[in-house]
Formats: C-alpha cells, sequence, structure tokens
C-alpha cells in the first residue's frame, strides 16, 4: 500500500493541474516549460473586492481565532518549565554574522558589488538556519545540526525539489513573479533560484524546532478539540479526492479558486500518507493534540514574515498579483496571502515526515 499511496501522490499532484489545464481549453506546453519561472503575468486578474475581502478575512479567523483563543486562555494555568541553559554555539554567533552581512549586501547597492547583487537571498537564510538552530540547542541541548545533520542537509535537497513544485503550479494562477532577474539564462535562473529554495524546508523545520522550545506558544492545544473518526480510510480518501479535484479546479477558475494552490497539496499528501500508513503528524489529533500542527503553521508563518522582509529590498525579487484581495500590503505581500503560509507549514511537516524516513532507511541500508 505504501508503494500504492507514493504512486497516488505523484498522479495527483502532477497529473490533477494538467487535467485541469486539458479542460480548460489550456495549452498543456504552458504547464510543461523548464524550468517552470514566472517572470511576468499573463493573466487578466479580477480587481479588488471588499465583499471577497472579508468573506476571505472571516474565514481565516474563523480557523484561527479559537486556537488564539483556547493558547491565551491557557496562560493562567500554565506553569513554566525550568530548562537548563546551554552555551550558544560558536556557529550560532557566525550564523548572526551571516544574516546581518548577507542582508545589509542584499539591501545595499554599490558598483563593486553589482555582479553579485542577484545572489544575496542565500546567505540571510543560511545565517537564520544556524542562528535559529543554535538558540534552540542553547535552550533544549539539542538541535537539527548537533544531533540529526543528515536529516538537515536531506532537508536542503529536498527543499529545493518541493519549492520547485510550487513554481509549476504558480504556471496556473501566476500570483508571483520575479523581476530583475539581469541576462540570465533560464537554465542559469534554475541554478540561482534552486539555491534559496534549498533553505525552505530546513528554514521552517529549524523554527519549528524553536517554537518548541517555547510550551507557552502552544499552551493548551494538547487538550483541545478532538477529531474521531471511525473511518480513517474514508476520510483519507476524502480529503485526497478533494485535493485532486481542488488542482484541477484551479485553471478553470484562477480568480477564484487560487488560494487551493496551498491546500489542495496538503489534503492530497496527507491522504496518500495516512492511506500508507504514516499518520505521525495526525495521530494526536483523537485525543486533541493539536501542538505539533500549529507549530509548523507558526513557523512558517515566523519564516514567511522573514522572507517577505528581506525580499522587500532585495536586487532580484518577486513581486505578487492576487486578484480580489490585493490591497493593504506588509513588504510586497498583501496581508491576507500571509494565511497561506498556515498550510504550507503542514506541506514541510508531511515532507520532513517522508525526508526523515528516507535518511533512516538510507543509514539502514549503508
Amino acid at each position: 500500500m505504501r508503494y500504492t499511496s507514493f504512486l497516488l501522490a505523484i498522479l495527483g499532484l502532477l497529473g490533477a493541474p494538467l487535467l485541469g489545464a486539458y479542460l480548460a481549453d489550456i495549452p498543456l506546453n504552458k504547464m510543461l516549460v523548464f524550468p517552470p519561472m514566472t517572470t511576468e503575468v499573463t493573466i487578466e486578474k479580477a480587481p479588488f473586492s471588499w465583499i471577497a475581502f472579508f468573506v476571505l478575512l472571516a474565514l481565516i479567523l474563523m480557523f484561527m481565532l479559537p486556537f488564539i483563543v483556547r493558547i491565551l486562555r491557557a496562560q493562567e494555568s500554565f506553569i513554566p518549565i525550568s530548562r537548563k541553559k546551554h552555551p550558544l554555539p560558536w556557529w550560532g554567533w557566525l550564523g548572526l554574522a551571516i544574516l546581518l552581512l548577507g542582508w545589509l549586501m542584499a539591501w545595499t547597492r554599490v558598483p563593486w558589488f553589482e555582479n553579485f547583487q542577484t545572489y544575496t537571498f542565500t546567505p540571510p537564510w543560511l545565517g537564520y538556519i544556524l542562528l535559529v538552530n543554535a538558540l534552540t540547542y542553547r535552550r533544549s541541548g539539542w538541535s537539527l545540526i548537533t544531533h540529526k545533520p543528515a536529516t538537515l542537509v536531506a532537508l536542503f535537497v529536498f527543499s529545493a525539489v518541493f519549492w520547485w513544485y510550487f513554481e509549476y503550479l504558480n504556471l496556473m494562477v501566476e500570483n508571483w513573479f520575479y523581476v530583475n532577474t539581469g541576462d540570465l539564462s533560464k537554465w542559469q535562473f534554475f541554478w540561482y533560484a534552486t539555491f534559496p529554495f534549498s533553505t525552505v524546508l530546513p528554514a521552517v523545520i529549524s523554527t519549528r524546532n524553536l517554537i518548541n522550545t517555547f510550551p507557552r506558544l502552544t499552551a493548551g492545544l494538547d487538550q483541545f478539540i478532538p477529531f474521531k473518526t471511525s473511518k480513517p480510510g474514508a476520510v483519507a480518501w476524502f480529503f485526497f479526492l478533494a485535493g485532486v479535484i481542488g488542482l484541477m479546479a484551479i485553471n478553470l477558475e484562477p480568480d477564484y479558486l487560487y488560494p487551493l494552490l496551498w491546500l489542495a497539496p496538503t489534503a492530497i499528501l496527507g491522504a496518500t500518507m495516512a492511506l500508507g500508513g504514516n499518520i505521525e503528524l495526525f495521530e494526536g489529533l483523537p485525543s486533541g493534540n493539536w501542538r505539533d500542527i500549529f507549530s509548523l503553521a507558526l513557523a512558517a508563518i515566523i519564516c514567511g514574515f522573514f522572507w517577505e522582509l528581506w525580499n522587500f529590498h532585495s536586487f532580484t525579487q518577486w513581486h505578487y498579483s492576487i486578484p480580489l484581495v490585493h490591497r493593504f500590503q506588509v513588504f510586497e505581500m498583501p496581508i491576507l496571502g500571509y494565511a497561506g503560509y498556515l498550510p504550507f507549514g503542514l506541506q514541510i511537516g508531511l515532507i520532513t515526515i517522508l525526508v526523515e524516513r528516507f535518511v533512516t532507511y538510507l543509514k539502514k541500508k549503508s
């Protein structure tokens, strides 16, 4: 069943957008370009709508407010846990230096550096990953760098593939596009972009690990709303089919269905993993434990803030073109767009589980 679920995931994640393009009478070669880079917007977008803005805002609050209220109420009875503090490792200070220097060079325009200005997005994130792991080690005596280096390396590799997949999905909606790519050819852009893309998974998972050293941030979520079902297989199939239909439908109505770009892959991946017997991320839900899921979503939001911050004054950067709700930007991102980081964090958690199992498999084989 594991191999079958893997094939289902590949067919759903890659095939559904192509089938949707076919049904929408969109030439398939639009979805089959390589690399799948969007440097200009060719799809006419629906103008801003207050109705759409408030409907989407209401949906976001409907899902998020119960968690926030639960955490705030739990603060009253929260009992702090004393932790032994460890010295900040030297590589944490190195990470801070790389982060600050990389940030400075990304936002500074000096003539002698202009030939390298395109390549400044990766250093701040390498520094960030080092620093966050060092802070996690200081608080807990554990970090990916010191205790799971093979997993960390694998996360960098899988991360590049992971984000290129979202560049593929963006061909349907053109919600973001890159500017100031200079004279880079498609292959040069592929290699240029692959390096920063490789930092996505390590950054979010490292941030999740640091969040977990602050129990107050998820207080009360270990005994929250239970999600029980007597037919887990049927539930998994429902989410799989919903995700496939969602990815197919985006091409039909991209102005209204673009949020499914973040929701549908999560449904497909989570469902196929559950069908294959891998329910690690969801095994606490029957007892009402939402801590792992919330910490992943929070980690993605935090990283999303820094992605948008460091992008804001970088030379080569991305801009957004969001239908119906493109207003009240925080850096380049319209404020409601940050909600996309919530399901994105869950996808990263699911991919990380697969990466860890892959690393374990390789260790057993060696």
